[in-house]
């Protein structure tokens, strides 16, 4: 749990079929069992307090998130890369974008197996996802 920006939770090569948003929002959850004043000691940024809020926050991030990814997939079918610019809308550097790939697409996959969007190859062999 990071202080002031979101973990990087992402859809790897190596497990194509994962559905890695659903499970770091079930792991963090875990944490509600720990005192509200914990003190957290982050991999990046200064220790805090705030634990618990810090988790309502980053749920409230990521249905954010879901949402507008949902609103885009029901106008038409997307594509991982049709997401990024709804969900990042500044410009991207070849670095981010590599991680911000594995976002959309990790978002896209929590949507896909709540059974909110349907998946399907596109005459290219690009998974497309749509309501």
């Amino acid at each position: 749990v990071l202080p002031r920006i979101s973990t990087n939770i992402s859809v790897y090569d190596v497990e194509p079929e994962s559905n890695p948003l659903t499970l770091f929002l079930q792991s963090i959850d875990k944490f509600g069992a720990l005192a509200a004043n914990t003190l957290v000691l982050p991999s990046h940024g200064k220790p805090f307090r705030g634990l618990h809020t810090r988790i309502a926050q980053l749920h409230a991030h990521h249905r954010d998130r879901l949402a507008e990814v949902m609103q885009a997939c029901s106008a038409s079918p997307c594509s991982g890369a049709d997401i990024l610019p709804v969900m990042f809308k500044r410009p991207l550097d070849l670095h981010q974008t590599t991680f911000a790939m594995g976002e959309a697409v990790a978002h896209l996959h929590t949507l896909w197996f709540e059974g909110r969007l349907r998946r399907q190859l596109g005459g290219d062999g690009v998974p497309m996802y749509s309501a």
